[in-house]
């Protein structure tokens, strides 16, 4: 393991804002984790390098698709940052972009073990070759769906958790 982070921790108040991202803190909960663990990074990635991103998520982004589909329901019109914003993926490419992470992106939902599961997915994605690196982000929801924090680990090669 080549650095870990969460958000929150002791003394964080709710992520910052992700410009393109709205209504719910899935997607500034995953870009605060992710951006926070890149920067305990303890010396640059080599050059050339590829860092993989995973996201592991139970049910991604549920606040959103819930009231995506209750306005739809009352016969509302959904905004269109919502069309992308609805597919997990979509943070994870920005998070990608904004970091000038060059190897694959995947999201998992996690059939056992959430952290178990990404680092399994993280491990393959190593040892494939795949990637250089992989930067795991794990999300957790309360009984209600809300987000309430995510973990964010960067593995590194040679790594085994």
């Amino acid at each position: 393991m080549l650095a870990q982070a969460c958000w929150p921790e002791p003394g964080d108040g709710p992520p910052p804002p992700l410009p393109g991202f709205v209504h719910s803190a899935f997607a500034p909960l995953v870009a605060a984790a992710a951006g926070r663990c890149l920067e305990r990074r303890p010396s640059p990635a080599p050059a050339g390098s590829r860092c993989a991103v995973v996201l592991v998520s139970a049910a991604g982004d549920r606040p959103s698709a819930l009231h995506v589909r209750s306005t739809v329901a009352a016969g509302g019109r959904v905004g269109p940052l919502f069309f992308f914003q609805s597919v997990p993926n979509s943070v994870a490419g920005q998070v990608a972009a904004r970091w000038g992470l060059t190897g694959p992106v995947v999201c998992l939902s996690p059939t056992g073990d959430p952290r178990a599961d990404a680092t399994a997915e993280g491990e393959l994605l190593l040892y494939d070759g795949d990637a250089d690196e992989a930067l795991l982000v794990l999300i957790d929801e309360a009984p209600d769906a809300t987000p309430t924090g995510a973990v964010a680990v960067l593995l590194g090669g040679g790594d085994s958790q």
